[in-house]
């Protein structure tokens, strides 16, 4: 049974701020002023509830890249105000969450991670296209392999490996990556409008 959006907001909070395995279910329970019993009749275990919380944060993802797709007056504007969308939710979460998904949640995370790659690349190839036929992205760009090249640096984000949160900041390695993204196929055009849409992100 699927999770009231209540909870799973509360749940999603919660895991963000604090890491997952540090929120152990009588704390959720408690958190929402019900009892233990009452949120089993919901969710099998904590399992159930990691992957419910996940699944629910993809599905708002999509929904708000479908609706920047709609309103934004470019490529280039697009992908700004999808790093407006995120840029929350890295001032929010912490490095934990990561580390506990990947360590006692690995099926979840895998699911997860492929879901994600997925959705990228189609948004990412979808945005290529359409800049070149707006003349904002250069038309021998291979759309399929520079999607395929942005996925692959997104993953190295998040990796404490090579970008250790002690010395970097998710924040601007965010932007840093959008930037050298776009400014590797714009037109000359594309990089004036760049200029101008970036100032939303200062």
């Amino acid at each position: 049974m699927k999770l009231d959006n209540k909870i799973l907001i509360k749940a999603e909070n919660l895991f963000f701020k604090y890491g997952i395995k540090s929120i152990s279910m009588d704390d959720l329970s408690r958190e929402l002023g019900i009892s233990k019993k009452t949120l089993y009749q919901s969710v099998e275990n904590k399992k159930d509830l990691v992957l419910q919380v996940f699944q629910n944060h993809a599905m708002q993802e999509m929904d708000a890249v479908t609706r920047i797709q709609k309103e934004s007056g470019d490529a280039i504007d697009e992908m700004i105000e999808v790093v407006k969308y995120v840029i929350p939710t890295l001032r929010k979460i912490t490095p934990t969450v990561l580390f506990d998904m990947q360590k006692y949640y690995r099926e979840i995370w895998q699911m997860m991670e492929d879901h994600n790659n997925k959705e990228i690349y189609k948004f990412i190839e979808e945005n290529i296209k359409k800049g070149i036929e707006q003349g904002v992205y250069r038309e021998e760009v291979r759309p399929d392999i520079i999607a395929k090249l942005y996925v692959g640096k997104t993953m190295f984000l998040i990796d404490e490996e090579v970008f250790p949160l002690r010395d970097y900041n998710k924040e601007n390695l965010f932007k840093e990556h959008m930037q050298y993204h776009i400014r590797g196929i714009a037109t000359t055009k594309g990089l004036k409008l760049f200029a101008k849409h970036f100032k939303k992100l200062i």
